[in-house]
């Protein structure tokens, strides 16, 4: 951009002093060759400097503007036409190898030299203060070109560094989880799937034996509930590892697993469009709605249970609702954060919640109703 301008000031110089000069552009004499060389120096000068062209063609026209530049230094009295070889000496040193800039260089002192000793009676320090003008400013240029290409490699070499220090870091942090994973695989998993194996074990034997058909329901609950913890268990491990996060797209599964093992009707309803919530809030979304099932299923014995998703322009709410017959209601204006379970000392599940929710900007509420408990998450979107 700065040559194309560098390009434009001289080239508008040269064309003004031209016909302030003796002999000015004509159509007749000297005056038309003065016209038709300062048309192709014109035309060289706006080709070389605003098209895309290849090396060869670039050199070719550089070379027409530094002729045609020495040729008005000949033709015309105020020798004005020296400063039109200003920007094609800077295209060379920049842009054109160094080889082909250097071949310029002499290309234009020979040139320039030529067109004031063509004159007659110039001095020779004049001639000696243009070709060392000339060949100062292409050495000031080369200068200049190599600063910015030592510039352009150390830019280079900190955005390596800077991936290099995110890629340790991102490494580090898979390491780290893969080490949570392994931990979490040989301490819950294996216990899960030890106390699966003796439930099966207890559950064969009480259908064989005369044992109370309670106790074998009971087995059977204990049973489910241990096969779901070891899904879970292993789902969890997989999200450590980097596999998808479970999302509202699973409250269809979580309602049929609670209704499954607690015999109590669990409906889900979903409002609105649709949105993308993002990982972190698809994946409190569905912790929510597990961990108030899983008071529902520890604390209460409601009638039926309703998970309600309502989607809106600008946020997300998630209410998981239980209905009982014989609502136990507490004192107005208190709300705690897992409902029965807080008068036990349980209730960090949902505390836990709480905490993600307000990371994500939301909000977690729970509390008694008329007609039994509450827990509602919102979320801005």
């Amino acid at each position: 951009m700065r040559m194309r301008l560098l390009a434009a000031v001289t080239t508008a110089f040269v064309l003004i002093a031209s016909f302030r000069s003796v002999p000015a552009p004509g159509l007749h004499g000297t005056s038309l060759v003065v016209t038709a060389v300062l048309i192709a120096f014109i035309a060289a000068t706006v080709c070389a400097f605003q098209f895309e062209l290849a090396t060869p063609t670039r050199f070719a026209l550089l070379l027409v503007v530094v002729g045609t530049a020495a040729w008005l230094i000949d033709l015309q009295s105020n020798r004005a036409a020296f400063v039109g070889v200003i920007p094609a000496l800077a295209v060379a040193a920049f842009v054109l190898p160094v080889s082909l800039a250097i071949v310029l260089v002499v290309a234009a002192l020979i040139a320039v030299t030529a067109g004031w000793l063509a004159v007659g009676g110039t001095p020779v320090l004049g001639i000696a203060l243009n070709d060392f003008a000339i060949v100062g400013f292409f050495l000031l240029s080369m200068l200049a070109r190599r600063l910015r290409e030592s510039n352009e490699v150390a830019q280079s070499l900190l955005a390596e560094l800077e991936q290099t220090r995110a890629a340790q870091a991102e490494a580090a942090v898979l390491a780290e989880r893969q080490r949570l994973a392994r931990d979490v695989h040989d301490v819950l998993a294996h216990s899960l799937s030890g106390l699966l194996l003796n439930l099966e074990s207890a559950r064969l034997l009480a259908r064989q034996s005369t044992a109370d058909a309670q106790v074998g329901d009971a087995i059977d609950r204990a049973h489910r509930l241990a096969k779901t913890g070891l899904a879970e268990a292993r789902r969890a491990i997989g999200m450590l590892r980097g596999d998808a996060l479970p999302g509202p797209e699973r409250l269809d599964d979580l309602a049929a697993e609670f209704e499954a093992d607690s015999g109590v009707p669990c409906t889900v309803a979903v409002t609105g469009a649709e949105r993308d919530l993002g990982s972190n809030a698809r994946l409190t979304f569905y912790r929510v709605a597990q961990e108030a099932l899983s008071n529902v299923r520890k604390h209460a014995s409601p009638e039926r249970v309703e998970i309600r998703l309502d989607y809106a322009p600008s946020e997300a709410r998630l209410v998981v609702e239980d209905y009982r017959r014989n609502a136990q209601l507490a004192a107005p204006g208190i709300a705690t954060a897992d409902g029965a379970a807080a008068a036990n000392g349980a209730g960090y599940g949902l505390t836990g919640m709480k905490e993600r929710a307000e990371l994500l900007g939301g909000t977690l509420t729970t509390g008694h109703t008329r007609t039994g408990y509450r827990v509602d998450l919102w979320v801005p979107l």
